[in-house]
């Protein structure tokens, strides 16, 4: 069994917005609270409080005269977001994440229950302390009863649900297709049959929009109705670009991974590609970190092979026909013609190729999936 995140957005209704509004707060000052006094007992007296120490902290705040409202709302939320500030810690002291910052009241909201605080029944969901169901809009049906669940509120006050259920994957079936993908900014997946994907390219499509609506932000008042109001149109347009975004990655993942058995993908350093301030915003928009995140764990689940090519390997610069690797190939270049066999090679075609290759080298050499 495989456990999976369904996520959909529900409509709350005003008692619902105002429990959720009030959860949402104490979470984010449990969360702050907590991490400046972890920080203060390391930096005071050079001790380090486990989760223990930070539950027990808590307990002792909410017994606090000044601090009741704690009490207002469930106490599973606040124990939930103690427990990822330490999964924080523990990352950042494993060196896979900076340390942990504090909680904005102005960005994305979130709030994390438990099975003990949340009942699900023939399609309703009731959080604790609120007597109505959640108006979920149920797009597919849950394949199995939530153990825990994510209340989200993003930018645009948008409310969404997560429901973490556990889920038996189906195998697709065997095919004998492999194939190599090539990834880049006129067209983003490039195969190796010779397919081309095309760019979308979202930001530029919404990029007069954004800037009409950040403009008229700027002018406003700090601090008045008003610019509340238009931060929120600016962050629709936001949300819109993303889920579009989104949309296009998760329709060609499913589409490779739906027709090929074996997937080879170039390995890429985006977080260092996008220092490079003429291509910076193309590339953050090509979004080619979560297309190869979502081809991996979906090949997972299907059954498929996924492989991951080195970085340094040069699919570009080698003739696909002859292997000759030349020793410099600038990016204005789309084609090349290969001077020791005179073959003409579309830049990008003779890269899936010879990606897909070299993922067909590694399997044979017993590394079959080389993790990202």
């Amino acid at each position: 069994m495989e456990k999976k995140a369904y996520k959909y957005r529900f409509y709350p209704d005003n008692e619902q917005i105002e429990l959720l509004a009030k959860t949402f707060g104490c979470v984010r000052y449990v969360y702050n609270y907590i991490l400046k006094y972890r920080t203060d007992a390391y930096y005071t007296a050079k001790e380090s409080v486990s989760y223990i120490g930070a539950n027990a902290r808590l307990t002792a705040i909410k017994k606090n005269p000044e601090l009741t409202w704690l009490n207002d709302v469930s106490s599973v939320p606040l124990q939930q977001c103690l427990r990822n500030q330490q999964t924080a810690f523990t990352n950042f002291f494993a060196g896979r994440a900076k340390y942990p910052t504090f909680k904005k009241k102005n960005s994305q909201q979130a709030a994390e229950f438990t099975y003990r605080a949340f009942t699900y029944k023939d399609g309703n969901l009731c959080i604790a302390k609120c007597k109505t169901p959640l108006a979920i809009r149920w797009s597919r049906d849950l394949p199995s009863s939530p153990s825990t669940i994510t209340i989200t509120k993003d930018f645009a006050g948008r409310y969404f649900v997560s429901c973490l259920c556990e889920f038996e994957p189906v195998l697709l079936p065997v095919t004998d297709k492999v194939i190599g993908i090539d990834l880049g900014i006129t067209d983003i997946v490039i195969t190796s049959d010779g397919e081309k994907s095309g760019n979308p390219r979202h930001t530029r499509t919404y990029e007069a929009k954004l800037t009409k609506a950040q403009r008229k932000l700027a002018k406003k008042k700090l601090g008045s109705s008003n610019r509340r109001k238009a931060k929120v149109k600016v962050a629709r347009v936001h949300a819109k670009l993303t889920d579009c975004r989104k949309d296009f990655l998760h329709k060609q993942s499913s589409k490779l991974v739906n027709e090929n058995q074996v997937i080879c993908v170039e390995t890429l350093r985006i977080k260092n590609m996008i220092k490079n301030h003429c291509l910076s915003k193309s590339i953050a928009d090509a979004s080619w970190g979560e297309l190869t995140r979502q081809l991996e764990y979906k090949s997972n689940w299907a059954g498929r092979t996924f492989v991951a090519i080195d970085q340094w390997f040069p699919s570009s610069k080698r003739c696909d026909c002859c292997g000759h690797i030349v020793e410099k190939l600038p990016l204005d270049i789309r084609s090349w013609t290969c001077p020791k066999c005179l073959t003409a090679l579309d830049r990008d075609i003779n890269a899936a190729n010879n990606i897909k290759r070299q993922g067909m080298s590694l399997i044979a050499f017993g590394a079959t999936v080389n993790p990202l």
